[in-house]
């Protein structure tokens, strides 16, 4: 139940974000909130995370989707047992990559909106954040706390 609450306000969350920059910015628009660090910029991003892939329209759904639905069966296997950061990490790994889906799907780009001026660093949203969250949590998981037969297996 908490995995579906996580993902869906997730999901919610990156939505209204994007909506309120695509309703109150024109493309390219900027409001700086920390004036030369910090602005809130309307991009539309027709790549994946961080503007890689991009123009390849098919390669940033078609990946996407095949990993949700990686997630979706091992959270379907593994939903009773699992550790807390995976806990943490499915689901904002979900959230992110379905709210990013939406927007390639709906409108053939993701808009992105939070500009770090102060360095140099693509522009990104809510569902970016939620993914890196959880793959820097899977990541801690895979390290430190996995003890599964096949990583046992690769130690040998």
């Amino acid at each position: 139940m908490y995995i579906f609450l996580i993902t869906t306000v997730i999901i919610i969350v990156d939505q209204v974000s994007k909506n309120i920059v695509r309703n109150n910015l024109d493309l390219g628009g900027t409001v700086p909130l920390i004036q030369d660090f910090f602005h809130i910029t309307y991009v539309q991003n027709t790549g994946a995370a961080f503007s890689i892939l991009e123009g390849k329209y098919i390669l940033t759904i078609g990946i996407p989707i095949i990993l949700l639905v990686i997630c979706i069966i091992f959270l379907k296997k593994n939903s009773g047992n699992m550790h807390l950061t995976l806990k943490l990490a499915m689901p904002l790994i979900l959230g992110g990559g379905i709210g990013n889906l939406y927007d390639r799907v709906m409108y053939g780009y993701v808009t992105d909106m939070f500009d770090f001026r102060a360095i140099s660093f693509p522009v990104f949203n809510i569902a970016d954040i939620a993914v890196c969250i959880g793959c820097g949590l899977l990541l801690i998981f895979v390290m430190f706390f996995d003890d599964s037969e096949g990583k046992k297996n690769a130690e040998n």
